[in-house]
């Protein structure tokens, strides 16, 4: 039986070229870690910082309070009402006809509700939330939240409404509201006005 004679220095110089082999891989390695590391932290840094602010903030438009206009006497020509709006985001609903004809098993939604919905659908190119029944009672609020998970899109707003006790009659004075149609957001554009606007739909 033959017997293989072993080189001890040759088993050493083959150890130390393994050594050296696997300590440049680790070395490179390092490098690389080090390399990535430099960049995201460095060259990077605002990039990612500005992705983490937005995770972290959300800027949510606020509709500003108008006040109370009185006259005189005291007598109020114009205030707010307090109500809850069920608003539809048409981008996220789906087939409208059928989500408004299940909601009309749980709120009262009339033929002119659907009608002024329409209107105000077209007027937005369906780009913004609108509003399918204003002045919800507390019992439709209780059964719309029963069923929310049935109706990606839709939410429940609480708004502030302009009332005008007196009607018409001293709008030629006060002024009034209307919602923002596509002339009115075409002049907002224009005269770099949109961000004034941003959380409302309504101009006056």
């Amino acid at each position: 039986m033959r017997q293989t004679l072993r080189d001890p220095q040759q088993e050493r110089w083959q150890f130390q070229l393994r050594l050296k082999v696997l300590s440049g891989l680790i070395v490179v390695l390092c490098l690389l870690l080090l390399a990535r590391l430099v960049w995201l932290q460095v060259f990077s840094h605002g990039y990612y910082h500005t992705l983490a602010e937005a995770n972290r903030i959300s800027i949510v438009p606020i509709v500003p309070n108008r006040g109370l206009i009185l006259d005189r006497s005291g007598i109020v020509l114009a205030e707010n009402n307090s109500t809850y709006t069920l608003e539809i985001n048409p981008a996220r609903s789906g087939d409208l006809e059928t989500v408004i004809n299940q909601l009309a098993t749980l709120v009262t939604i009339t033929p002119s509700d659907r009608k002024l919905f329409r209107k105000m659908l077209d007027e937005t190119h369906g780009l913004s939330p609108v509003p399918i029944r204003n002045r919800l009672t507390e019992l439709e609020i209780a059964r719309f939240s029963v069923n929310r998970y049935r109706f990606p899109g839709v939410e429940i707003q609480a708004r502030l409404i302009r009332n005008y006790p007196l009607g018409t009659g001293a709008s030629h004075l006060i002024g009034y509201i209307g919602r923002i149609n596509e002339a009115d957001q075409d002049r907002l554009d224009d005269q770099d006005l949109t961000d004034q606007y941003r959380g409302t739909n309504h101009i006056g």
